[in-house]
């Protein structure tokens, strides 16, 4: 197992980002307790260390180019189905003047997050472990958000209802799509009205030509979100807007 970081600075150069040596240390051990843990329960499939470079954290920090300098100072982020910390985790490494918080429903995965703040240090970061549906009714919660974020988590139809609410009015939400990011957002247009968002931009965030097509899908917050919405635990997905 390679204890460096030369491929992930590397990518990072298209993003005009570079490590520290205390990032990059930050990074190795991230990746160190993920394969320690890795093995007493599920994590992530993605366990060879380039491929976590490359699929985790790179993929992670290309939220940047949705950003602007002063959010990635100080912003109030929330990563939404957070898993192992992606995306949160490595962009709170890279940019540690960020308050964020992460939501987990998995609770072997939500101490899992526990440990690895605690063991790299991370302040102003906090972990939930519950389902968003609930969470998003909660007053020091609900429209709190600077930017909300996810990755992975359910097709866009779903997941505008579970990460708007968060959102401040004038805030952001940014999540990581695929190749058909463009049908599901034709499919959550009505969803994504109906929050009171709008979709502002899909930036490819490819780096090499014949990869599979990924993107940032980009929504802002225009008006604030009825109170009825997210509706109960599950009916998001079972019944999407």
């Amino acid at each position: 197992m390679s204890n460096d970081t030369e491929l992930l600075s590397r990518m990072l150069c298209v993003l005009d980002i570079s490590l520290s040596p205390k990032q990059s240390d930050d990074f190795q051990k991230y990746y160190s307790e993920l394969f320690a843990w890795n093995k007493k329960f599920n994590l992530t499939r993605i366990l060879d260390y380039s491929d976590v470079q490359a699929l985790h954290f790179f993929d992670s920090l290309t939220i940047v180019r949705a950003l602007n300098s002063e959010l990635l100072k100080n912003g109030q982020f929330l990563d939404i189905g957070s898993g192992a910390g992606f995306p949160g985790i490595p962009l709170k490494i890279m940019y540690p003047g960020i308050k964020l918080t992460l939501i987990e429903a998995t609770k072997k995965k939500a101490t899992f997050l526990n440990h690895i703040v605690q063991t790299l240090g991370l302040e102003l970061v906090n972990v939930y472990s519950e389902r968003s549906e609930i969470l998003a009714h909660d007053p020091s919660l609900r429209s709190n958000f600077d930017v909300v974020l996810a990755r992975g988590v359910a097709p866009l139809r779903t997941l505008v209802e579970l990460t708007v609410p968060f959102c401040k009015v004038g805030g952001l939400v940014v999540v990581h799509k695929g190749r058909d990011a463009k049908g599901e957002i034709l499919d959550a247009s009505n969803a994504i009205q109906r929050l009171g968002s709008k979709i502002l931009e899909c930036i490819p965030t490819n780096i090499e030509q014949g990869t599979p097509s990924k993107c940032l899908v980009v929504i802002g917050k225009d008006e604030p979100t009825d109170g009825a919405y997210p509706r109960r635990v599950g009916i998001p997905r079972k019944r999407p807007l």
